[in-house]
């Protein structure tokens, strides 16, 4: 292919004090600078991962493990990419290779070999397909389930696991991560009827509960009793009614917290004084707390889905690279059901 000389970026203009608007992002055009060090390369962009911890880096401020995206700086962002140049006297990346890295929201990016965040997906699975290699921007939201369970629940055969955000990418995989993990019931918090039967389904929840119903509060403590692990990915008001349920010794996993992040001044939660009547826990984790075994989650993950116990992502895909602020705007309200991307290439990931 013709080495690009002009890179399309969707650069960040504007931080929102609520929810993202039409001016936080603007389009520019500007020439591509290809030079490499080693340890960089060169990508066409061809999927962009779209998430909710997204919204937290426009912050201008607070500890993150991710640095705030300043005024004018292009959207951070994860993504797969086409190796398209690579640095002379590179030896760990070939052109025609495909990587899964920190691209940002632009159409061509320069990718560092960042070990956190960077694979080589072609010299790992050499026999992979274009879906395995869409299937790689799910690997972080599924190690951070497995984590999760393992790590902080540290779930038990036979304990009640309820999940929020239950249709969401991560909620998805911990919801029938805890059915293999051996979990006595797994109860699922989604928004809508449709999202509920998939939960259900599809994922093997024994109950879906749809939070936008009128009996929802309800139907909780009912279907629910005393919950042992709760899976936290919205916070809010599911979280306060969660905590009014807990068990002894239940364990709280702070993973996200969706439905906060678009507020300027969060509300506070009633029952967290539970905790200490249940002699429970709630523990926040990012997935950067256990890089060093992402090997070993990795391993795991993919055991599960060769052995049929765990199913290929679903993705919710919205296409071209101006569509990204939408994407993000979008999941705040609950419209996709499994993992946000944003196609970006009209070629597949490894065509040059």
């Amino acid at each position: 292919m013709s080495r690009p000389i002009q890179v399309t970026q969707i650069t960040f203009a504007e931080r929102p004090t609520e929810s993202i608007t039409s001016s936080t992002f603007k389009v520019e055009k500007a020439a591509l600078d290809a030079t490499l060090q080693v340890g960089q390369a060169l990508v066409r962009v061809d999927y962009i991962s779209i998430d909710p911890a997204m919204r937290g880096w426009l912050r201008e401020t607070g500890a993150s493990y991710m640095a705030p995206v300043q005024i004018g700086e292009t959207m951070k962002a994860g993504g797969i990419g086409t190796v398209i140049k690579v640095a002379e006297g590179e030896t760990k990346i070939k052109i025609g290779d495909v990587i899964n890295g920190l691209t940002g929201w632009a159409d061509y990016a320069v990718v560092e070999f960042d070990p956190r965040l960077f694979q080589n997906l072609t010299s790992q699975y050499p026999k992979a397909t274009k879906e395995d290699y869409v299937e790689a921007l799910g690997g972080m939201v599924s190690m951070t389930a497995y984590f999760g369970l393992l790590e902080i629940a540290k779930i038990k055969p036979g304990e009640t696991v309820v999940v929020s955000g239950a249709a969401g990418a991560t909620g998805s995989v911990v919801v029938q991560l805890a059915r293999i993990l051996g979990a006595g019931k797994v109860i699922g918090v989604a928004g809508g009827h449709e999202k509920s039967q998939y939960v259900e389904k599809e994922l093997g929840a024994d109950r879906c509960l749809d939070y936008k119903s009128s009996s929802f509060k309800t139907d909780f403590e009912k279907e629910v009793g005393l919950l042992d692990v709760y899976f936290d990915n919205v916070g809010g008001e599911i979280l306060d009614l969660a905590l009014s349920r807990l068990n002894q010794h239940a364990r709280i996993v702070m993973c996200g917290s969706i439905s906060t992040y678009n507020d300027s001044a969060h509300k506070g939660i009633r029952n967290y004084s539970n905790l200490i009547r249940q002699s429970s826990i709630a523990q926040g984790f990012t997935l950067f707390d256990y890089t060093p075994r992402f090997d070993e989650a990795l391993g795991a993950i993919m055991k599960w889905k060769q052995e049929g116990k765990l199913k290929r992502m679903k993705f919710h895909v919205e296409n071209g690279l101006e569509s990204c602020p939408d994407a993000l705007r979008t999941i705040f309200a609950g419209v996709n059901t499994g993992k946000m991307v944003v196609k970006v290439s009209s070629e597949g990931p490894g065509q040059v």
